[in-house]
């Protein structure tokens, strides 16, 4: 795979790409991230990026020009794939999203700055807008940056364990269970006793039980959009249960 990032800080792609488990997937040739810079591509003395806006207002806003000229040179070089730019007027980024996005060939992301992108840019050029969360960043950099390794650790050959990603949360609709390290300080104590039990199907419904509780808990917009089966409702009408007891309601 192979992702262009066309941004005015270059530098900070590269180096959030090289470590971790997305450093890992360039190591092992699965992926290939290249920044682009839009004021390698600018006219005049002073390199000039952005402009004050039509209808006046605070802030600058990116020129198209440059933008082109630098979308055109990474085209030319072998990028390939939908522009997405980095926006929180966009939907925001999902796991299947991520997942999706990990099945292509590559894409390029547009990394904003000041007060936004040129909208003629956008509309001859973007083919669609992503967000990270509901709120304002200085620039769309950190915003690649999480796209980059959502997508990065999907890949085949990225993971040590394959399973990894499968359990994740989101995955499945769902948040992930607990886990407990097997800490020499810590021994067994506060682990519960099915996880030392050896017995695979039952830590097998234990953590999707958890699964299901804690996404009850923390998330139940996550639950309201799900469809449970007969023994996900059981599962999950134990754990309520459980809450209760502990609460001390009848």
């Amino acid at each position: 795979m192979r992702i262009d990032v066309l941004t005015l800080f270059p530098e900070f792609i590269a180096q959030a790409a090289a470590v971790g488990v997305v450093g890992r997937a360039l190591e092992r040739g699965r992926m290939a991230v290249k920044g682009w810079n839009p004021r390698d591509h600018a006219t005049g003395n002073y390199r000039r990026v952005d402009e004050r806006p039509f209808g006046g207002g605070p802030g600058m806003v990116m020129l198209s020009e440059p933008l082109e000229a630098c979308l055109a040179g990474a085209r030319a070089d072998g990028a390939t794939g939908p522009l997405i730019y980095l926006s929180p007027q966009g939907p925001r980024l999902t796991q299947a999203k991520a997942r999706s996005l990990a099945a292509t060939a590559g894409f390029v992301l547009l990394c904003g700055r000041y007060e936004g992108v040129d909208e003629r840019f956008i509309a001859a050029n973007v083919d669609e807008e992503l967000s990270i969360g509901d709120y304002v960043l200085s620039g769309g950099e950190l915003g690649a940056a999480v796209v980059i390794d959502a997508v990065g650790r999907l890949l085949d050959g990225v993971l040590n364990d394959a399973a990894s990603a499968i359990e994740d949360s989101f995955e499945d609709g769902l948040l992930d269970c607990p886990h407990f390290t097997r800490s020499e300080r810590l021994g067994t104590a506060g682990v519960p006793g099915v996880l030392l039990s050896g017995d695979h199907t039952r830590i097998a419904r234990w953590r999707r039980q958890q699964a299901l509780g804690r996404t009850w808990l923390r998330r139940p917009d996550l639950l309201a959009r799900m469809v449970l089966g007969r023994k996900d409702r059981q599962l999950l009408e134990e754990f309520i249960a459980g809450q209760a007891s502990a609460a001390g309601n009848p």
